[in-house]
């Protein structure tokens, strides 16, 4: 597991001058340095740690049941804070574990999908970066993996108003294809602004592992995967309407089953599904 961590430099430039005062020689040196950059936020997860314990509860909170309406999507799982919906493998890695069983309540009744959600709201928020995750996806008609970040201000400023960037999604009908999007005000749900990556050679992401990142700076956001950026967005692709990526976000990541997007599952589907994360760096 590794990642390349971004710094500032600073630029020391020197000037000497050689003067004759008295007889006497003396060397003068000034040094000037160049404005140091703000440092950025970091945080790391590597999910070391024995088989079966929970997440690191200093760097993520669980997020937990079904959103009163499938958190606006109609999903249909519900999402517990136990270690059988998400535990460390003892390998270095977390595991977010799907299963079909019937827990909780849904928008439509008992819920019969268990899964895991993740954030950090009250413990980590970053505006710029270097954000990365290394992941392998679940398969299958109806899962929706995604790697995300929501604005701090959500509770003032509402959603879309408060801003989402969607690092990485993934419906199990395009087993090959992550799509990287944006939401603001007038450009939020099936209006989002974005791309998909498709995989060469008709692979899937269920397969093997791979790096999902976006590159965030002022008034532009990259989206990658395993180092190939794909996608770029800034001011003028929205139309005139607001950007609001300029203030600190918050991650999330998570594993749902269902909804509009996605689909639900059908008899193609095998349960239970694992989405495994390797790493989770911002830098």
């Amino acid at each position: 597991m590794s990642s390349v961590k971004r710094g500032s430099r600073l630029l020391l430039v020197a000037a000497a001058a050689v003067l004759c005062v008295g007889g006497q020689i003396a060397v003068a040196t000034t040094s000037s340095a160049a404005p140091a950059a703000q440092p950025r936020a970091s945080f790391a997860d590597d999910f070391d740690g024995p088989a079966g314990a929970g997440v690191d509860g200093g760097k993520w909170q669980h997020e937990i049941g079904n959103g009163g309406d499938g958190w606006g999507n109609h999903e249909l799982e519900y999402y517990t804070d136990g270690t059988a919906n998400a535990a460390l493998d003892g390998q270095g890695h977390l595991v977010i574990t799907a299963k079909q069983e019937s827990v909780g309540n849904c928008w439509n009744g008992p819920c019969q999908y268990s899964s895991a959600k993740f954030s950090t709201p009250g413990t980590f928020t970053a505006a710029y970066g270097h954000f990365e995750a290394r992941m392998k996806l679940p398969r299958g008609q109806g899962v929706w993996p995604a790697f995300w970040m929501l604005g701090d201000n959500i509770s003032s400023a509402g959603w879309p108003n408060c801003g989402e960037i969607d690092i990485m999604e993934n419906v199990g009908k395009e087993p090959g294809t992550v799509h990287g999007t944006i939401h603001g005000p007038g450009y939020s749900g099936a209006g989002g602004i974005g791309a998909g990556y498709t995989l060469p050679g008709g692979a899937s992401f269920a397969d093997d592992f791979h790096t999902f990142a976006v590159d965030w700076s002022p008034n532009q956001i990259v989206w990658s995967v395993d180092g190939n950026a794909y996608e770029t967005r800034t001011p003028a692709d929205l139309n005139g309407n607001q950007w609001v990526f300029d203030h600190p976000f918050y991650l999330i990541m998570n594993f749902a089953v269902g909804g509009y997007w996605p689909g639900d599952p059908d008899g193609s589907t095998q349960f239970p599904q694992q989405l495994v994360i390797d790493y989770v760096h911002v830098s």
